[in-house]
């Protein structure tokens, strides 16, 4: 994988996934941008267009290139996929 400049997670508040997904990130101290599509709608119409019509949460973005959910991260780093970061 290409060096990735910014990762962008869509949340929702009361996501258990969700929260799996940042605690993974920020124990590997790997910063990202939340954007909670609990309080704009605007940013869930965003999500859903990026993530091709996926509607749950978390959707997780490398860049421009969308890595999926929950258990894709997970799955990333098992495969070392998040070691760029570090």
């Amino acid at each position: 994988m290409n060096k990735v400049n910014k990762i962008v997670m869509y949340t929702s508040s009361l996501c258990g996934f969700c929260y799996k997904a940042k605690s993974l990130l920020k124990r590997k101290n790997i910063p990202f941008d939340e954007i909670n599509v609990d309080i704009n709608y605007e940013k869930k119409k965003e999500m859903i267009n990026r993530s091709n019509g996926r509607t749950s949460v978390p959707q997780i973005f490398f860049d421009d290139q969308h890595i999926g959910g929950c258990d894709e991260l997970y799955e990333l780093d098992q495969e070392n996929g998040l070691e760029i970061f570090q």
